[in-house]
């Protein structure tokens, strides 16, 4: 495995603390790794726009998102980009999280529906489920919720495994 961030490469042989968990974790073990802080984030996406892992399990991740002002658009929201950047996110994750490895997934299609406005320093929950897990095509869905529970956007998604991370 060999992870390349900007200016910092990560590979089992440079991490090689890391390289047993990839190799023994189920999908959603390494995603609660990943919350939990034990095992490094694939890409600085996450971080960027303000994504915490709270819970993975087979089928089912729960992500607290808080927008920063950086994502907001001239109307002084969240541009919609970021918020199905988020969307997609929940969708890979809940689609990765069912398998006996975890396994990046690739977005096939997404569909969303923008139901309220997002606005930035709010805390969001976002929920992915994996309705149909499958070893060639996954189907997720996922939705935002704000603090009183109101769905704020919500999407569907097929996703496929990055073979490029298959073992």
């Amino acid at each position: 495995m060999k992870i390349e961030r900007p200016g910092v490469p990560l590979s089992v042989e440079t991490l090689p603390e890391h390289a047993e968990m990839w190799n023994t974790l189920s999908g959603a073990e390494l995603i609660q790794a990943i919350g939990d802080g034990r095992f490094p984030e694939v890409s600085d996406v996450a971080r960027y726009i303000g994504q915490r892992i709270d819970t993975a399990e087979p089928g089912r991740v729960v992500i607290s998102w808080t927008p920063g002002e950086h994502l907001c658009n001239p109307g002084g929201t969240v541009h919609g980009g970021f918020i199905a950047t988020i969307l997609d996110n929940a969708v890979c994750l809940a689609s990765a999280s069912t398998g006996e490895h975890f396994v990046p997934q690739l977005t096939l299609n997404l569909n969303i529906d923008y139901l309220r406005a997002v606005l930035a320093g709010g805390t969001y929950t976002v929920t992915g489920t994996c309705v149909h897990p499958g070893g060639t095509r996954l189907f997720s869905t996922a939705v935002i919720t704000d603090a009183d529970g109101r769905p704020v956007a919500q999407a569907s998604g097929s996703t496929i495994p990055n073979r490029a991370f298959a073992r």
